[in-house]
């Protein structure tokens, strides 16, 4: 299996690229590159290029990479998520699922009923979580964590593309409820969902309601099945 690590600014034309701190200790202490290696590297933007090891010890790996390559391996449909985030071991699996799937964007939403909005350590240890999900999935674009938005704020902003909100009503999930639309937005809200002036706010500026089934999930669950419909084959 081909190692994988990021570099945000691969060169055009390729040649000798030094590793981050972080992405270098994991090739040479948790994956025991050696020179003359061959590793994977992606710049998060789409590309991709194979490199080789040319040295690596405890503090340095440098590489000698080709030119990179455009790789779309990302899904037909458009995927922006607002998400009231759970409790913060949760929200590293939420992320990293999400990234998975191929979500494009993710707001943290700061609900009415939110208990502790997410710490600014808790965002940065989630975008590390992003990349480590590209690493692993091989996917090429890395997911987007947005700024921290109040719901009301949330709800009035301008949101291109078809808008849903996760809460009970006459519209129950399946794959005809995405059919036909390019880019959506969703909102999931928190443990114990969203209050009445959000429902009614969200509506309001055209988010429609979208049933997830008699069950009641939790917040990883719920933003994940959404996820999951989205990046399917549109149809």
């Amino acid at each position: 299996m081909t190692r994988r690590y990021y570099f945000p600014e691969l060169p055009p034309a390729g040649g000798l690229v030094t590793l981050s701190d972080a992405e270098a200790q994991h090739a040479t202490r948790v994956m025991r590159v050696q020179s003359g290696d061959t590793i994977e590297l992606f710049d998060g933007k789409g590309n991709q290029a194979l490199a080789t090891i040319v040295e690596a010890n405890k503090r340095v790996c440098h590489c000698e990479v080709e030119p990179p390559q455009f790789v779309d391996r990302e899904p037909e449909r458009i995927i922006h998520l607002g998400v009231a985030l759970p409790k913060p071991d949760r929200a590293r699996e939420l992320i990293e699922r999400l990234t998975e799937l191929g979500v494009k964007t993710v707001t943290p939403i700061i609900a009415q009923r939110t208990q502790r909005a997410p710490s600014d350590s808790l965002l940065e240890k989630l975008r590390r979580g992003v990349i480590e999900a590209c690493k692993q999935s091989g996917r090429n674009e890395l997911l987007e964590i947005m700024d921290i938005q109040a719901s009301e704020k949330y709800f009035s902003s301008d949101h291109a593309g078809t808008r849903w909100i996760a809460h009970p009503g006459d519209m129950p999930i399946s794959n005809q409820t995405f059919a036909d639309h390019s880019l959506v937005t969703a909102a999931v809200g928190p443990e114990g969902g969203w209050n009445d002036n959000e429902v009614q706010l969200a509506t309001e500026h055209g988010f429609q309601r979208v049933d997830l089934g008699q069950r009641i999930y939790r917040i990883e669950t719920a933003a994940t099945v959404i996820a999951a419909f989205l990046s399917s084959k549109a149809v």
